[in-house]
């Protein structure tokens, strides 16, 4: 009993400083994007596709607007990205490299919106799914 107490709260402590660094949007300023479906391909061969989640965080709730208006044009956008170049970590193909991914679709984002609508790009979920899930590799 006396080592569940210090365990607790070491988990809250813990718990709450990993969702301190992402901090919440401004209300009216979030704006999910509608899924995202890109290509894992490895040595050329597609293996899997990435289904990605994700928001954009406008500056102001007007900006909000704006960007749920070009949605269509962010999307094509996205879906030039991620097919025209892969989204695989160097070391390992088949998984999303999430950081530079982030960093590519906000540099998209800010090009179809223009200078001051953009604040940031964040992931919300990435699932992957196998193109063959039950071939011998």
């Amino acid at each position: 009993m006396r080592g569940l107490i210090p365990s607790l709260l070491a988990i809250l402590v813990l718990g709450s400083t990993a969702f301190a660094a992402d901090k919440p949007a401004a209300p009216g300023t979030s704006v999910e994007m509608p899924y995202l479906i890109a290509p894992l391909t490895v040595d050329d061969k597609l293996v899997a596709y990435a289904y990605v989640s994700s928001k954009i965080i406008a500056t102001s709730p007007s900006g909000a607007i704006e960007i749920r208006l070009k949605t269509p044009f962010l999307q094509d956008a996205f879906v030039r990205d991620v097919n025209g170049a892969p989204i695989g970590r160097a070391s390992d193909p088949s998984k999303v490299d999430e950081a530079a991914l982030v960093a590519r679709l906000l540099r998209d984002t800010r090009r179809v919106m223009g200078a001051g609508v953009v604040a940031d790009f964040r992931l919300i979920q990435i699932q992957i799914a196998a193109v063959r899930p039950n071939a011998p590799s």
